[in-house]
């Protein structure tokens, strides 16, 4: 039996990118700077560019076929650069894209970089969103794919709204707002349900998440690509 390919998920919260990869095949190591005791992969303690230049520079990142980063997002996001800036709130984020890609780069290797709708600067060489997997949130996400390429899916219409309180109307909807809390967010128990996520029932951990089915897809669409190179 082939051995699985090795995909290192970097800033990896609890795991949501690294499960979606693990259905598609890949055996996954993940790093992130908090502890993530419900992580269900191989994982190390750290930040994840310190580690990463560490792999490159011992060349213990040739274990790996792909890396895949979901670099901290509030620099960028809509909620940050949208509701949050027009009434003061929040404080000052750090864009770490840069210099992730940066490294990326420098590993030699094929590389996805997530990030969510806002202002990011990556090439949106991806957009998917839950309703292309029959899930019940939306959580579009944005993906650059460094050394390596795929077609992009069909963004089917929305079946309508995302349950809950914006900008003071109250709306019912067959979508749950994976987010914040109060205003009618989705609880724990439908974050889980929405995005099939079950190993952790931490909400900080849910909200962050990416739903598996994204990156299973991706990962899929990977091996694919690979195969086609080969032969």
């Amino acid at each position: 039996m082939t051995a699985a390919l090795r995909v290192l998920d970097l800033f990896s919260c609890s795991g949501g990118a690294g499960w979606g990869y693990h259905l598609a095949g890949f055996a996954v190591d993940g790093c992130d700077i908090a502890d993530r005791p419900r992580y269900p992969f191989a994982y190390h303690r750290g930040d994840a560019l310190e580690y990463l230049a560490h792999l490159i520079a011992t060349g213990e990142i040739g274990r790996y076929s792909l890396v895949h980063a979901s670099p901290p997002c509030q620099a960028g996001c809509a909620l940050t650069v949208g509701t949050n800036a027009s009434q003061g709130w929040g404080g000052a984020h750090t864009d770490l894209v840069a210099p992730t890609r940066d490294l990326l780069d420098a590993t030699g290797l094929p590389y996805v970089i997530e990030q969510p709708n806002g202002r990011a600067q990556i090439r949106k060489d991806l957009s998917l969103c839950g309703v292309m997997f029959g899930l019940g949130v939306l959580r579009h996400r944005n993906f650059e794919l460094g050394r390596w390429s795929t077609a992009r899916p069909p963004h089917p219409k929305h079946r309508g709204y995302v349950r809950g309180h914006r900008h003071g109307v109250h709306r019912d909807g067959p979508y749950v707002a994976a987010y914040g809390n109060g205003g009618g967010k989705a609880t724990v128990p439908e974050m889980q349900h929405a995005m099939g996520i079950t190993w952790t029932d931490v909400r900080e951990e849910l909200t962050e998440a990416i739903p598996p089915a994204y990156t299973r897809w991706i990962g899929t669409a990977f091996l694919t690509a690979r195969q086609e190179v080969l032969v």
